[in-house]
């Protein structure tokens, strides 16, 4: 009889001590042990673990690569085209698929919508629910409109019920929501737990591979956002997808972390609605739709999100600011971007912003990390400060660089294509690489910059002139502009001969202030 010892396993990591530790030696996470009781492994365990077994991969003799004979397995289509897209072209039997995201953004939904829509095309399908009932799980799909004879439902928490479920219906597609609330019998440790995760994914890929039935696994996220359990579960499937998204907006982004049958450049737009996820095909025509497109301080940027172009919205609001340090906020987009944008702004192009409170919003609730973004962050900026409107035909895209210059961006083409397919007459581009997009003049006028001045200066040409220009400019000591050795404070400069007011030396807010104080001065000088 085996042993039973008690460890303790760290959920983040795996690793494994005697004793309970507050910080894991390993992955360096705070409070993430708990106990588990281990059975040791006996000699006899040992030596059947150690004998060969072929298993569902086939055998293990080892075979030269030109020997083996690639079979090209059709895909199952999902009757979702941006589910679809993100898989690779469809769903490959026998794969294990886990899909995660924050509770309530639509994982369930749109895997219930999927089973239903694959079991009428190919005959089967079974959707076992850890987490409701199966009435609770019936009542969302009739809120949904969905109604299928070849769907099944089940709701099971026994990893071996489970498995033997899925040998006797052999179904073209098998949902398990959650995997964090299936467990095996023969392991005292609770669900959720490192160990069950593992069990339950390792014996479920097995089955896949077996029975060729695609498995789909919903798992849960940690409160930063990753997937829950251990990092061996992502190495264990086949494909990983996020789906991603605000949710207090009906837009929904599914990307692919990992795809053993696809690429991972692929990425998926749904719309949630009253009848579950509908997949948008034009993205980009969607997320422009609530524009104004007269409003200073809105630009639309071309970006690339996998293999998909897509236009959005880039919106900047600056305002004073009343607080020592002022305040930056972004949304949808790479803050430590934004500020470097924000910085080469103030340096190259002279404007003060270290006054102002700056937001930044990529509309629609979506999410952009690429450089590409940068001069549409720029060109929204300068609108707003200066309280002009770009033109409502301009698509911008371009990486800056630190000393002021527009870097180009792959899938120029791409991105130029999509503004000139939507209307967008002219096409704010970097200047490298675009001999190349001669075909494309006819469609839409293409101006190329080399730097970010150049840029303002082609659709924004009154940012830079004229009084208020020179009002926001950077300060520069010189002799005659400090006033010599009393650095422009002594008793000429003073009130009374006006050179306080108006002073490009400080801003608007500054020179109000100074304004005011000198006249409360004024009011108290006794009468001679």
């Amino acid at each position: 009889m085996a042993k039973i010892s008690t460890r303790y396993i760290c959920q983040a990591c795996g690793y494994s001590s005697a004793k309970w530790m507050g910080r894991c030696p390993e992955c360096s996470a705070f409070s993430t042990f708990s106990e588990e009781k281990v059975a040791a492994p006996t000699k006899k365990s040992s030596f059947e673990t150690s004998r060969p077994n072929s298993g569902a991969l086939g055998s293990s003799k080892p075979q030269s690569l030109s020997s083996v004979e690639a079979q090209k397995t059709p895909r199952l289509s999902t009757g979702m085209s941006e589910l679809d897209r993100v898989l690779g072209g469809g769903v490959v039997p026998g794969s294990l698929v886990l899909i995660g995201g924050d509770p309530g953004i639509g994982k369930s939904t749109l895997l219930i919508e999927a089973s239903v829509r694959l079991a009428q095309m190919y005959g089967s399908g079974l959707y076992i629910s850890g987490e409701e009932s199966v009435s609770q799980v019936g009542l969302r799909a009739s809120r949904l409109g969905l109604e299928s004879d070849d769907l099944l439902l089940a709701a099971e928490t026994d990893l071996i019920n489970i498995e033997n479920h899925i040998r006797e219906l052999k179904p073209a597609m098998a949902v398990v929501d959650s995997i964090q609330t299936v467990q095996h019998p023969g392991l005292d440790s609770a669900p959720g737990t490192i160990t069950q995760v593992r069990e339950g994914a390792t014996t479920l890929q097995r089955l896949a591979k077996e029975l060729s039935v695609p498995i789909f696994l919903v798992g849960h996220v940690t409160k930063e956002g990753n997937l829950a359990g251990p990092r061996a579960l992502e190495h264990i499937v086949d494909t990983v997808l996020q789906l991603e998204g605000e949710t207090h907006t009906q837009f929904r982004v599914l990307r692919a972390l990992k795809n053993r049958f696809g690429s991972t450049n692929e990425l998926g737009v749904f719309e949630m609605t009253e009848g579950g996820m509908e997949s948008v095909e034009n993205p980009s025509q969607l997320f422009l739709s609530q524009r104004q497109e007269s409003a200073p301080g809105s630009a639309v940027a071309a970006v690339v999100e996998g293999a998909r172009p897509l236009l959005v919205e880039v919106q900047a609001l600056c305002a004073p600011s009343y607080f020592a340090a002022p305040r930056r906020v972004v949304t949808g987009a790479d803050y430590n971007r934004v500020l470097v944008v924000l910085a080469v702004i103030e340096k190259r192009l002279g404007l003060r912003l270290g006054d102002m409170d700056v937001y930044i919003n990529v509309a629609g609730g979506i999410k952009v990390g690429e450089p590409a973004l940068d001069l549409a962050i720029a060109l929204a900026v300068v609108s707003s400060v200066r309280d002009t409107p770009l033109p409502k035909t301009l698509c911008a895209f371009g990486e800056i660089g630190l000393a002021g210059e527009v870097r180009g961006v792959g899938h120029a083409e791409r991105r130029a294509g999509e503004a000139a397919r939507l209307g967008f007459s002219h096409c704010c581009l970097p200047r490298a690489g675009v001999e190349r997009l001669g075909h494309l003049e006819n469609e839409t006028e293409l101006r190329a910059v080399s730097s970010l001045r150049d840029a303002v200066e082609t659709w924004l040409p009154d940012a830079l002139r004229g009084r208020d220009a020179g009002a926001n400019a950077a300060p520069h000591r010189s002799s005659s502009q400090s006033g010599g050795k009393n650095g422009g404070f002594g008793p000429e400069n003073s009130s009374k001969s006006g050179a306080s007011k108006g002073s490009p030396r400080f801003s608007d807010r500054q020179n109000a202030q100074l304004e005011a104080e000198n006249i409360a001065v004024e009011q108290f000088e006794p009468e001679m």
